[in-house]
């Protein structure tokens, strides 16, 4: 019978398992000490948050889904992709029962304004999750990274022209290195061989590429739209509000699918430790950051806003790298590099910074 023993080169690998571990516990307590001090400050603060509380806010709520995209792939494994939806909302929706009640100082919502809620939700939730999932099926996953890249230019465009924000140049040049650094990212990684393992047959696929690459950039027009509308909805309604009620509609929306699909799965089967891991999701993805995101969108005009996407890339990478003891190629650097200095460009103090797309 074979036996495990504890060769030298075993011993060596868990030192340096261990090592890296204990090395990574200093930037992890250090982010969670940022990210609560963040977040304490937005809570306490009723009025629209300051520059510089508006971008950490926005960067933590993108750099929150990067982490928890790249932690929950587990659960995408146990659970269908609606029931998952629906279970995500559903304790989001719990969570923030509270934060439906309409406080004193809120008009009541307007015919306008519950239209903008319910599109927020179908757009931004349902349609670019679906859009999402089944485009990535039927392509590469290159090329999904590639076409996605363009969200932050699609902000900027969708608010130029809907919301008549006026994109300074410098906001422009920063959309471009952001869109530049995220194209790079997904042309470094190696992937294409995802293709080859699909399930569906070679031909099949090859045929369908194109439908893939379609649903794609719908996904992006919805996740662009969910930031310009997100922007508008800011203008009406606070951001604890905003969220609660998306996340009810987009309840609502999965429901049905959510219990069709509940009906014969084996929830006895499912490990406790998916359990935990489903409320992080559940609470990551319905509350934290879709309340820190509307709460940066009060005070930072949309197509700034849309630039922070580039962090959603990089903190699933830095996860990687810190907690899966993955490395970082030499053209990924270069891509965060080019990514971060789009954030900068877009974001810096100037003249104009906050004239632009303010009326």
């Amino acid at each position: 019978m074979r036996r495990c023993s504890n060769t030298p080169d075993t011993i060596r690998q868990a030192r340096a398992g261990a090592t890296r571990t204990r090395a990574c516990r200093p930037a992890q307590r250090l982010g969670a000490i940022f990210a609560a001090t963040l977040a304490h400050r937005i809570v306490t603060s009723s009025a629209a948050p300051s520059p510089a509380l508006a971008y950490g806010a926005l960067a933590l709520s993108m750099s929150l889904v990067g982490s928890y995209v790249a932690l929950s792939k587990p659960l995408a494994a146990v659970f269908p992709v609606l029931l998952l939806a629906w279970l995500r909302f559903g304790i989001g929706g719990a969570a923030m029962l509270h934060w439906l009640k309409k406080p004193a100082s809120e008009a009541p919502l307007t015919p306008q304004t519950r239209r903008l809620l319910f599109l927020e939700s179908f757009l931004g939730n349902f349609l670019f999750t679906l859009c999402m999932i089944t485009g990535v099926k039927l392509t590469t996953a290159v090329s999904a990274g590639v076409i996605m890249a363009a969200i932050p230019a699609a902000v900027a465009t969708l608010s130029w022209l809907l919301l008549r924000e006026r994109v300074a140049p410098r906001v422009w040049a920063g959309v471009a290195c952001a869109v530049l650094g995220i194209g790079l990212l997904s042309l470094s990684k190696t992937e294409l061989s995802a293709q080859a393992a699909s399930a569906l047959e070679p031909e099949k696929a090859t045929n369908l590429v194109w439908l893939g690459n379609l649903l794609l950039i719908g996904a992006v027009l919805c996740e662009a739209s969910y930031a310009v509308i997100g922007k508008k909805l800011t203008g009406a309604l606070g951001p604890r509000r905003i969220t609660a009620i998306i996340n009810l509609w987009g309840f609502v929306l999965t429901t049905p699918f959510g219990l069709w699909l509940a009906w014969g799965f084996d929830f006895g089967a499912v490990a406790p430790g998916t359990w935990l891991l489903l409320l992080f999701y559940g609470l990551a993805a319905s509350m934290w950051t879709v309340w820190l995101w509307m709460t940066g969108l009060r005070s930072v005009p949309a197509a700034q806003a849309g630039v922070f996407t580039v962090l959603l890339p990089i903190s699933a990478a830095l996860v990687g790298v810190l907690a899966l003891g993955e490395r970082l190629a030499g053209l990924q650097l270069v891509a965060f590099a080019l990514a971060l200095a789009g954030v900068l460009l877009a974001t810096l103090p100037s003249r104009v910074a906050w004239r632009v797309g303010r009326r």
